[in-house]
């Protein structure tokens, strides 16, 4: 199955949930897409709420269900909590670290620049978005990609930071430095429907 390509609020409006992170994508029309979007009232069954949030996250950091059920499958194998380790394993993405950087506005552009091949991860070239980034790895951006204009736009662009990440604006390289906590991750996720789902 080909990757979604359309406009980003199309899939948030879907789910009722900013995939961008910004709330940009919903702001203007909060009811879901279509002529009946804002007369849909029914009430939304378990399996549909469940459906949703898997959704949301699939949708957020733009996998497919392969990758995504991989993912998850992954998860389940590790100490700890299912939900959590899962979300861990989604931030440790190679694409999502480097939008976290700022590298990129959004995790779509972060996934080209990567696969385009501008990014090294201790020092070696890698375009492969869903490489996993392991806490310690360094990530930089190449020598002779370093005037790239997407990526010097989205640094005159960058607003925030996350605390498990470190970025030196100058060299153009950061830290992966540990996995995430689930407070400091978006608490208007709810990871735990998405066990549910995929238990059934």
């Amino acid at each position: 199955m080909s990757r979604y390509t359309g406009p980003a609020n199309k899939k948030s409006r879907r789910v009722g949930f900013s995939t961008l992170e910004n709330g940009k994508d919903i702001v203007k029309r909060p009811y879901k897409p279509g002529v009946h979007g804002q007369d849909r009232k029914a009430k939304a069954s378990n399996y549909s709420i469940q459906l949703n949030e898997k959704q949301k996250v699939k949708f957020t950091y733009g996998l497919n269900e392969k990758q995504f059920r991989i993912l998850f499958e992954k998860a389940g194998k590790m100490q700890g909590i299912h939900g959590e380790n899962f979300l861990k394993l989604l931030e440790s993405r190679l694409d999502n670290i480097v939008y976290r950087m700022g590298l990129s506005r959004t995790r779509r552009g972060a996934r080209q620049i990567v696969n385009h091949g501008h990014i090294l991860v201790n020092g070696k070239k890698v375009d492969i978005p869903s490489y996993s980034v392991k806490p310690s790895d360094v990530i930089s951006v190449k020598e002779s990609s370093k005037d790239h204009k997407a990526i010097k736009e989205a640094l005159e662009a960058i607003n925030n930071t996350v605390e498990y990440v470190t970025f030196d604006k100058n060299k153009l390289e950061g830290t992966y430095v540990r996995y995430p906590e689930r407070s400091e991750l978006s608490s208007d996720i709810n990871e735990a429907l998405i066990v549910e789902f995929y238990s059934r």
